[in-house]
């Protein structure tokens, strides 16, 4: 779906305030949901998720978080529902050689450049495999509102400039409950880009974590005073759009589609039409590029990003405490 403008509005219209006692059963509804307790499995869970609907940058941090992990010398998992995939019952390890997008969604995809990714309806089924090859952390990408899976440590990512919309909640605005009705199950924010004081739910004594997102240099080097067609099936295009301009490319055409939208052949043969007929180069990001054919990825450019944590040391300092409380408590059960 691509989000209606009045959810950004900083002030709520006529719209979201008529909208708004269905959302506040939405957000009753989501909030009571995450309380119940979940199922315990024999690895932590780091989960990253978000208190909206729509993209935040959860996938660019569970990647960041998945590589401090690893750095530390853990064998990390990724579990993914794999929107936009096929609907699956049964667990199933990512392979970017055999699956693509329609068969475990993009962001699977991407995950699994990083470290193995599993994708699956039942995230406790998800889990349990992973753990039996070998993996001793998972890290969940999105799932904070899914209480199946017990969660060791959750950071909720939160977009700094977008914030929490109007505050209301879907399908009033944004929202997928009342952000401090979440925050009782949030461990830490990551607040990506945006203002020095970024919104934030949690009380007092709980870390905000910041972090940005940086567009890969050597993609960024060709795109300068380039002009380009710039395509996107996201949340937040627009984020896309003002990356590119802050390179330095010159946007010359738009195209929006819906976030995970499928593409149709004769949409990306359109946009490529285009692009040859006015001297541009067609440019999308990373998520849309692995939903592409392997014959339409060679007439497309994509511009990877990678988050970077403003103080990652602190992050890796949170994470490891977190992991040594679950292995200590694992131990004092036995």
């Amino acid at each position: 779906m691509i989000a209606p403008r009045f959810w950004a509005s900083a002030r709520p219209g006529i719209l979201a305030r008529g909208l708004a006692p269905l959302g506040a059963l939405y957000g009753l509804a989501t909030a009571t949901r995450m309380g119940r307790l979940g199922a315990r499995v024999d690895a932590p869970v780091i989960c990253v998720g978000n208190y909206v609907l729509g993209g935040a940058g959860k996938t660019p941090t569970a990647i960041a978080v998945a590589r401090l992990l690893l750095n530390a010398g853990e064998r990390v998992a990724f579990l993914s529902r794999g929107y936009g995939g096929a609907r699956r019952a049964a667990p199933t390890r990512v392979d970017p050689q055999m699956h693509g997008a329609l068969g475990v969604g993009d962001e699977p995809l991407l995950l699994a450049r990083v470290a193995p990714c599993w994708v699956g309806v039942d995230r406790v089924a998800a889990a349990r495999e992973a753990i039996a090859e070998g993996a001793s952390v998972l890290v969940l990408d999105d799932g904070l509102q899914n209480p199946s899976l017990a969660k060791d440590y959750s950071l909720a990512v939160i977009d700094g400039e977008a914030g929490f919309g109007n505050g209301f909640c879907f399908p009033a605005g944004p929202l997928r409950a009342p952000p401090a009705r979440q925050a009782r199950f949030v461990s830490a924010e990551v607040a990506i880009g945006g203002m020095d004081a970024p919104a934030s739910a949690l009380p007092p004594g709980r870390s905000i974590f910041r972090a940005h997102l940086e567009a890969d240099a050597i993609v960024g080097a060709e795109l300068v005073g380039r002009p380009v067609l710039a395509f996107a099936g996201i949340a937040r295009p627009e984020k896309f759009y003002a990356t590119l301009e802050g390179l330095g490319a010159q946007i010359a055409a738009r195209r929006q589609f819906a976030d995970h939208h499928s593409y149709d052949p004769k949409e990306i043969d359109e946009i490529v039409a285009i692009a040859r007929r006015r001297g541009l180069t067609a440019v999308t990001t990373e998520k849309d590029y692995v939903r592409l054919t392997a014959a339409q990825r060679l007439m497309v450019r994509a511009l990877p990003v990678t988050l970077r944590f403003e103080a990652p040391e602190r992050v890796a300092t949170a994470l490891s405490a977190a992991l040594q409380a679950r292995r200590l408590d694992g131990r004092a059960q036995r």
